[in-house]
């Protein structure tokens, strides 16, 4: 062991909406730091999950889906992939195996950057037939330079694999955090998170993408976490979906989200949630500040 040269870098892991790039991250750092519903454009930040152990430190970058940006919170989050490809030592460009529409333009950029890239063909737990195969054959045929493994992040199928290739190609370097750090957000992040998840799993359409969650107080004992979430909606219509008939809608997403809460913390948590318009935030740069979107 003495002998083992330290390795440490920088892997982003990008991809169109639903390609499973969360669930990817959660399964090769073994916790689950990005939410994951159903629906597309769930990511909204560069969430980063850190692997150490005595010989490497591996600094996972998850980011929002790739997508041609309509509004300033999608500029904002394109952003972000984008910072995470300058930085990056390793490129894992994930493909949904179901996807039909390719996005060849962009795989073109990355290989033409010299970055090292492994193109990953996700959710092979739904391969049927030829479909895998078809896949693969197709991108080897289109880019015989790019290297191709196929996993299902979902069932954590061939991900000890990927982790292996993974560590042969970072290169050798000290560690960039502490060797406890698990990611570089802080605790209010992953419980406004939370409460984000539970909203994309309980109302339908335009609401969860109209939403922001921020945490307002975040108070911690020995026993008990006491906190505050303002739930931002862009329209007062959306505020009365938001709370739903006596209420029921948003006690049932508090309860979710405090039982994941409780999870991931070990502790208690006392959660009130408030429901606020902020018309148009999405739009505009000010609240995306406020909302931690903009440096």
């Amino acid at each position: 062991m003495g002998n083992t040269e330290f390795k440490s870098g920088f892997v982003s892991i990008i991809g169109k909406p639903n390609a499973g790039k969360s669930t990817l991250m959660n399964a090769l750092v073994g916790e689950n730091l990005s939410i994951i519903t159903s629906k597309a454009q769930t990511t909204r930040h560069r969430i980063m999950g850190i692997l150490s152990s005595e010989n490497f430190q591996i600094v996972y970058s998850d980011t929002p889906g790739i997508l041609n940006p309509k509004y300033n919170l999608q500029k904002s989050m394109m952003s972000f992939v984008s910072s995470s490809l300058e930085d990056a030592d390793l490129i894992l460009y994930v493909i949904d195996l179901m996807e039909k529409q390719e996005e060849e333009e962009l795989l073109e950029k990355i290989l033409a950057s010299n970055t090292p890239t492994l193109v990953i063909i996700n959710k092979t737990d739904l391969n049927k037939g030829s479909r895998l195969k078809d896949k693969i054959d197709y991108w080897q045929l289109l880019y015989p330079e790019a290297e191709i493994m196929s996993v299902s992040a979902l069932e954590k199928d061939n991900t000890n694999k990927l982790f292996d290739r993974i560590l042969e190609i970072l290169p050798v370097h000290p560690p960039y955090f502490p060797n406890d750090t698990l990611t570089d957000k802080p605790e209010r992040f992953f419980a406004s998170e939370m409460i984000r998840e539970q909203i994309f799993k309980h109302y339908q359409q335009e609401v969860p993408y109209s939403t922001e969650v921020e945490i307002s107080e975040f108070k911690e004992d020995d026993s008990i976490i006491r906190m505050r979430a303002e739930i931002y909606v862009e329209r007062k219509s959306q505020k009365g979906i938001i709370i739903g008939k006596g209420g029921e809608s948003i006690k049932a997403v508090g309860i979710g989200a405090r039982k994941q809460m409780e999870a991931f913390f070990g502790k208690q948590v006392h959660l009130e949630t408030f429901v606020k318009v902020e018309q148009d935030w999405r739009k505009k740069d000010k609240l995306l500040k406020k909302f931690g979107y903009k440096n």
